[in-house]
């Protein structure tokens, strides 16, 4: 298995991450909320805020040599009485990086960013339900189930089904964010 780079993106990423988050809601519109219709009317602001490492959120790219083939983004809730949970968003692996680990290591390294926040205490998710080796992957990491949501969203006329899911970060010192 050739070496993986991950490191988090910033705004100097903007190219790289649009064309793959754009090809990730192509490639697998069941998996993201987002449409590229969405997507593609968000303004160049509003996606290096995205791309913006702050104490709440950070971005991380996987890359394959310079070419960005994997995403997994870490963004906490900000109202006082939810600020002990994180969520991860926008995790995609290019087809072409899969079976090779990089999930495995991308959510991995998530993980650590999330254990890493004062005071936060879980990691949610979202899965479509359908979606049998995302789920493998984030049950292995130690993700569990909490809700099922029926018809959660509408794509090419077919209801799909979320699984809200959890991963409980090891008791420490709960403190509060800063």
């Amino acid at each position: 298995m050739k070496p993986h780079r991950i490191r988090p993106l910033g705004p100097a990423d903007i190219g790289q991450f649009r064309a793959l988050r754009l090809r990730a809601l192509l490639e697998e519109p069941t998996a993201f909320a987002s449409s590229p219709e969405d997507e593609s009317r968000l303004s160049v602001e509003a996606v290096e805020s995205r791309l913006q490492e702050t104490a709440s959120q950070v971005m991380l790219g996987a890359f394959d040599g310079d070419a960005l083939v994997g995403l997994s983004g870490l963004l906490r809730e900000r109202r006082s009485k939810l600020v002990h949970k994180a969520w991860i968003v926008s995790f995609y692996v290019a087809p072409e990086a899969r079976r090779r680990g990089l999930g495995r290591l991308l959510l991995e390294r998530t993980l650590a960013r999330a254990r890493a926040m004062p005071g936060l205490r879980q990691v949610n998710l979202g899965v479509n339900a359908g979606n049998v080796a995302a789920r493998r992957l984030y049950e292995s990491m130690g993700f569990v189930a909490f809700g099922l949501e029926r018809g959660f969203m509408l794509v090419d006329g077919v209801l799909h089904d979320e699984l809200s899911m959890v991963h409980v970060l090891p008791d420490r010192d709960a403190g509060t964010a800063d």
